[in-house]
């Protein structure tokens, strides 16, 4: 890695927007089990 590379890290907005698809992930795979627990206790 060179001195004049650029960083790696993204920019500040777009760590948010993935910080904000991760919990959106994690919310929908909740919902989807508790969903499937739902149905199967019906």
């Amino acid at each position: 890695m060179l001195w004049s590379d650029p960083d790696d890290e993204p920019p500040k907005d777009l760590r948010e927007a993935q910080d904000m698809l991760r919990r959106l992930g994690l919310f929908m795979a909740v919902a989807m089990i508790l969903t499937m627990l739902v149905i199967g206790l019906r």
